[in-house]
This record gives structure tokens, sequence and C-alpha cells, in this order.
């Protein structure tokens, strides 16, 4: 299983998920990365996304219509600059993640999971059982 430590964070990573920051639009490393595999959280580990349900929104960070097990993730109110938006953050180390919106693709459920890049590492398929994340596999056979 893939984990990191707070001190391992590099600058950005540690922006978003401790100080709930935002990395800039299209410019992080998973905005566009349709490869197959899961989106695990970086500090814990535990599985957040599949690339199943990973789509282009054109907005510049990753999106997702909906979490691999909603268990997961964490949804709270947040009301800074002004808006008032759902905040997503991931249960296993309560680092911020992004946030949700009802904008997404009608047909996958209509949410869009907006998530830093910052804050997950991609784990390929093809690199599923050897890192961990094995008992995942038939999810993508199904």
């Amino acid at each position: 299983m893939i984990k990191k430590n707070k001190a391992d964070l590099n600058e950005m990573e540690y922006l978003v998920t401790q100080e709930d920051g935002t990395e800039p639009p299209f410019q992080n490393e998973y905005w566009n990365h349709f490869e197959e595999g899961i989106y695990v959280d970086k500090l814990s580990g535990k599985p957040l996304f599949t690339s199943k349900d990973k789509f282009e929104s054109d907005c510049g960070w990753p999106s997702f219509s909906k979490s691999l097990d909603d268990d997961e993730i964490v949804e709270l109110v947040d009301k800074s600059f002004g808006m008032v938006r759902t905040e997503v953050r991931s249960e296993g180390s309560n680092s911020h993640l992004g946030h949700v919106f009802h904008d997404g693709p009608k047909e996958k459920g209509g949410l869009r999971y907006c998530i830093n890049s910052a804050a997950i590492q991609f784990i390929p398929y093809d690199k599923l059982e050897e890192l961990g994340y094995g008992d995942l596999i038939p999810y993508f056979k199904q």
C-alpha cells in the first residue's frame, strides 16, 4: 500500500492536503491523465477513485463522477471565498482533496468530484496486485 508521512509531502502537497489549498488548474499531474487504475489518498494510501469514473470536465483538475467507497470520503460545507461549496476530505487522513459539484455528467449521476492531483497518487491497473490493491482488480472486469 502506498503511504506518505506529512513530513514527506512537498510544498504543494502540504498546501493542498493540510492547509486546504488548491493547486493551479491545467498545471497538475492528473488533470489530463486517463490511464486505467485507481487514485489513492496520498497520505493514508486508501483507494478513493478509479479511472472508470474519471471524465474530462475542462476544469483543469481531475474530475470523477463518484468515489470508489463513500465511507472513505467526508463532505463538509465550505463557506470560504464568499461561496458555499461542498468540500471533500479523505476519511483516512483528514486531508483536503477538493470539492464536489452537481454539474457532472447526468448519465453518470450528475456529480463532479473536482480533486487536486497533489492530494492523490495514481496506481496503474497492472500494479494493483504488486502494491497491495489486488482486491480491486475485479472492479475493472465488471
